[in-house]
């Protein structure tokens, strides 16, 4: 099972670890990709402020963003899985995992980004700030930039596995399933049970328990049928549609009551 997952808005500090190594990254077909874009960050960010701000979406209050960008080459370097933090992440709680469910998060959780394209919750990154709605002076829009190298690295990922893709739309036009491989695919919403509509803030958080959930129980559905049936005895409550035609998608609705 790959489970694509989007990375958070705000970010632990990068702390005192040795600096990033971008060929240590997990996904090496990425790391020329990976490198150019990290190069025209760092310069946008190594020069004017105000610039730097406006391409980045940055208000004046977050402005020493702009610096952190600036040193990612030296910056310490973290696991992913500690630097992203919000909603989704506070659910899932990687730390407080059991040592067999850290493994198999390590084997099966991607989580994508603007800036490196996908990483693993294990590989080392320094905290930075560049969503995938970023459009780099020299490189345009990101999500565009990523498909290329993604479509040549992203199904060897998938292997012959469910993949759950738990992506938010920004994240999602970086790399779509295609093929084979969008018939094993899974997409997830959060819906109100008595409403039908799609919720925020509990979206995040439902997210992030079921990933946990499946992390726990050790769950390894070959499939999107059989994951539907996993997470109902897990506790979920899900509807599910499979595709009216070859080469697309599974789409399923999550249904909770509350809305936190």
């Amino acid at each position: 099972m790959l489970v694509l997952l989007p990375p958070s808005e705000g970010k632990a500090s990068s702390g005192r670890g040795a600096p990033l190594k971008l060929e240590s990254l997990s996904l090496p077909a990425l790391t020329e990709a990976r490198e150019t874009v990290l190069g025209e960050l760092v310069e946008l960010c190594v020069g004017d402020e105000g610039t730097a701000r406006e391409v980045l979406g940055l208000s004046e209050g977050l402005r020493g963003e702009v610096a952190k960008n600036a040193e990612l080459r030296t910056a310490g370097a973290r696991p992913a899985g500690e630097i992203y933090t919000g909603v989704l992440y506070d659910a899932l709680d990687l730390a407080t995992l059991d040592p067999a469910a850290q493994r198999r998060a390590a084997r099966s959780l991607l989580v994508f980004s603007g800036l490196w394209g996908a990483v693993r919750v294990t590989d080392r990154i320094p905290s930075y700030r560049c969503s995938m709605g970023v459009k780099l002076p020299g490189l345009g829009a990101l999500g565009a930039y990523w498909r290329t190298p993604m479509a040549a690295a992203l199904p060897e990922a998938a292997g012959d596995g469910l993949v759950l893709d738990l992506r938010s739309a920004a994240y999602a036009t970086a790399w779509k399933p295609k093929g084979e491989v969008a018939g094993r695919t899974a997409t997830v919403r959060v819906l109100h049970a008595p409403t039908r509509k799609v919720v925020s803030h509990f979206n995040k958080a439902t997210k992030g328990r079921m990933v946990r959930s499946l992390l726990t129980a050790g769950a390894a559905p070959s499939g999107p049928a059989e994951l539907v049936e996993t997470l109902r005895d897990l506790g979920y409550e899900v509807e599910a549609q499979a595709p009216a035609k070859a080469g697309r998608a599974w789409a399923l609705d999550v249904l909770v009551e509350e809305i936190h």
